[in-house]
Formats: structure tokens, sequence, C-alpha cells
């Protein structure tokens, strides 16, 4: 397997790990963006250019750049027609020029895939067999965590996800709430929006958002923050008959209380089953899994306000 990667951060690492898991033998480039970069990763190999490869010999590419930088990579990247791997989210913002992008992908038949992991989380899937033909009245996702925990001993108000200016915003960084509550549900009929930055944490980009998801016949609310310094992170489905409380953290459900699924798998073993997933469905099947052209829905109904 020959992959390359653009974009050398730790989630960078994280899929450099879950590739090694499913091909201990893969090669692995990083497209380094100066001269003066190298990989600190052992066995990635650093080109500073497209033309140092042989791009047909790719299997696939992992954009996991900037988000900022997805739309000019992904636009250099089209004439290749290599299976793409995009980390989340798709892009900074809402355009005519990445709409037109996305059409141009589509049209082009492009393999892509847009990694929103927690779909691969052992609950998630579970819930989603588990409320298949239920009469679901109410859904309450929430998600907060402390963003100055987030990197320990670095200044969490120069960091990407505390700046508007830079693209920042809880929104934006935790996407996959919105992700899977499109996936387990589908696309709203309806939705209200509310973004705010008014906490302690003094930040531009906004820390808290409040959506409310109407669909036929029940609503959805979800609630994500930066503040939260315990950890929450659960999604509550009130049904006909009765309430299952999903813990992502935990990877359990229950169902009135009881508990009903629990696995010691955690979101890091996520990694490694959505790379095997992408290679195997995606890759060499054709399978269409949250392609570009679903996730830039999602994003949009994550950017509306």
């Amino acid at each position: 397997m020959k992959v390359l990667i653009i974009g050398l951060g730790s989630i960078a690492k994280k899929h450099i790990d879950a590739i090694r898991k499913l091909d201990q033998f893969a090669e692995i480039f990083a497209l380094r963006s100066s001269l003066n970069s190298k990989s600190d990763v052992v066995g990635v190999t650093d080109v500073y250019s497209l033309n140092d490869l042989k791009m047909s010999d790719l299997d696939f590419i992992i954009i996991s750049n900037p988000t900022s930088e997805h739309f000019s990579t992904i636009k250099q990247l089209l004439e290749f027609d290599i299976p793409l791997f995009i980390e989340k989210p798709l892009f900074s913002d809402i355009t005519e020029d990445t709409q037109c992008l996305v059409d141009q992908i589509e049209n082009k038949n492009i393999k892509t895939y847009v990694a929103c992991n927690l779909r691969f989380l052992e609950c998630l899937q579970q819930l989603k067999e588990i409320i298949k033909g239920k009469v679901v009245n109410e859904v309450n996702v929430y998600c907060g965590s402390y963003l100055p925990n987030w990197r320990p001993g670095a200044n969490f108000r120069a960091i990407y996800s505390a700046n508007k200016e830079m693209g920042g915003g809880v929104h934006i960084d935790l996407i996959h709430e919105l992700d899977y509550v499109y996936w387990l549900f589908g696309n709203p009929v309806k939705t209200q929006t509310f973004f705010s930055n008014n906490s302690s944490l003094n930040i531009t980009a906004f820390d808290y958002a409040n959506y409310l998801w109407i669909y036929e016949g029940f609503s959805a609310s979800i609630i994500l923050n930066y503040y939260r310094k315990d950890s929450k992170r659960t999604i509550e489905i009130v049904t006909e008959e009765g309430t299952y409380n999903v813990d992502l953290l935990k990877n359990s459900i229950e169902l009135n209380g009881d508990v009903i699924f629990i696995s010691d798998n955690k979101i890091i073993d996520t990694y490694t089953k959505q790379i095997n997933f992408f290679v195997e469905n995606v890759v060499k099947k054709g399978e269409k899994f949250n392609t570009i052209t679903e996730a830039n829905t999602i994003l949009k109904l994550c950017m509306k306000d």
C-alpha cells in the first residue's frame, strides 16, 4: 500500500498508526510545506512536491492539513483521480467555489470519504441498529469539554480552536455530533441555531453552540461547549418504549436506567476501524459513505446561523 499524507500533525499520526495496523509494510509519504520541514515519524518519507512522486502508484491520499487549506489542496489533487480521505471539517467556509469543487469531484466520480470517526464507535453503531423502526419522540445531544485542557502546556487562546479569525469555534471542532445525528436520522426538515462566546474563557471563537433540528415527528437538540471541566459526551433518545442514554466516553447504552451495551473500546480505537473501512469499502469497492457531497451538506447545517 502506498499513501500520501498532506499535513503531518497529531491527527495525521493517528491515521498513520491505523494504516500500519492494517499494513505494516505500507509506504507512507508526507508532503512537506517547506524544505526545512522534516518528519519526526519513523518510516515516513518526506517529499516536497507532487512531482517527487509517481501519483498513479498511490492507493489514496489523506488530507489532514489545516482546514483553511483543504480547498486549495483538493483542487490541486483533482486531476489525479485518486481516492481522497479528508479530515473533518471539509472546508473552513461555504462559498460558490467550494460548491463548485464538490460538484467537480462528484462529476469525476473520485472516491471520497470525510473522516468522522465517531460513526465507528461501537455504542453509536449499536444505537443505529437499535432505533430502527422505533418511534422517536425526542433527541438530546450534549458535548462539553474544557478547551484549556486540550493541549496541556500551550496557550489555549493562541490555538486555532479559540480564534474566530483563524476559522475556529466549537461548532467546527465538534462537528462530529452533528455528523452522527445526520447519520442516525438524516437531513432535518427545519433548523434553528444559536452561537455565542460569552463564557469565562474570553475567546473570539464561538465557545457555545445550540442547534435545534426538526424532523417529522420529533426534534433533536444539540448543545456543544468548550468550557465544561468535567467532560460529558452523551446522546439521549426518548422513544415510545423508553429512554436510551448513550455515553460516548464510556461506550455504553442504557435503556430506562439498565445497561444494555458496554464496551472497553475507546474513541481512539475508532481510527483503526475507520481506515479499515475506508480501504476495504470505499477504495476497493467504491462504496459511498460520508462522501464529499454528504459532508458538505452537514457542513452547511453546521455553519448555518
